[in-house]
């Protein structure tokens, strides 16, 4: 059974802590619980002291129901309370949207000594890039204002050039419809409904923790691009890429790149 803490709001954070030594905690993207990086947690708990948690109206969490206008306030004091948990101060880890929490986080000035990014999902910033991720996110707030929340899947999958065939195995999957109503959190972290998704220049700038900034050889070139641009915007960053792997690299790989990271161990 996880542990629960509070947020700064009250809400109830489900969180599991696993091993023993500096601490850790990992933060999942859009459509994740903390079941979703567990086989990362425990990779690293011989190293680490790690904490894995359901984001706020997932899995075990409270705050289900509407999202609120400050959303992304709510996100980084959950992470806030998690960092608590472990005694105060912890590096962290962000996966996909979960980096993009991360960032914020650490843009925030929480405890966060060491940060590791692994592919944000920031975009391009033509003007045509930034208008066709602003339609996407305002079709799947539509969606799931009118309790479409397959459709809100699905608008998002198919952005990401998914197949018909793989599409409707996801709209019809449990576990999915029941995070799909938190997607707007992932929106508005990463900026999609305003900025169009594109990298937040002034925030990453703010960040002045060593970080490092995770890319899979085998992902799209976006998530490359978005890497380069960030250690150049970092104060203080380096870039590790995943040879042979994409956005699902597994935990054994991503692990003792984490680890090896100087300062976090």
């Amino acid at each position: 059974m996880p542990r629960t803490v509070p947020s700064a709001d009250g809400t109830p954070i489900a969180h599991e802590i696993v091993g023993d030594g500096p601490a850790l905690v990992l933060v999942a993207g859009i459509f994740c619980t903390r079941e979703t990086l567990r086989p990362l947690a425990e990779a690293l708990a011989d190293r680490f002291r790690v904490a894995v948690y359901d984001r706020r109206g997932r899995g075990a969490s409270g705050g289900q129901g509407p999202v609120p206008d400050d959303a992304v306030a709510r996100e980084v004091e959950d992470l806030d309370a998690v960092i608590g948990a472990l005694g105060g101060e912890a590096s962290v880890y962000g996966h996909s949207s979960g980096a993009g929490v991360a960032l914020r986080a650490a843009a925030a000035g929480l405890a966060i000594p060491r940060l590791v990014l692994h592919e944000p999902p920031y975009g391009p910033d033509d003007d045509a890039s930034v208008a066709e991720v602003r339609t996407m996110a305002a079709d799947i707030v539509t969606a799931l204002d009118e309790d479409r929340p397959g459709d809100a899947i699905a608008r998002f999958m198919a952005d990401m050039g998914l197949p018909p065939e793989v599409l409707a195995g996801m709209t019809a999957d449990p576990g999915m419809l029941a995070v799909a109503p938190t997607m707007p959190y992932d929106l508005m972290v990463m900026g999609d409904l305003d900025a169009g998704g594109a990298v937040p220049e002034g925030l990453v700038r703010s960040v002045a923790v060593p970080t490092l900034v995770v890319v899979g050889g085998a992902s799209p070139d976006f998530f490359r691009d978005t890497a380069d641009r960030l250690v150049e915007l970092l104060p203080d960053a380096r870039r590790a890429k995943l040879d042979g792997h994409d956005h699902g690299a597994p935990a054994d790989v991503v692990a003792p790149v984490v680890a090896s990271f100087p300062g976090v161990a």
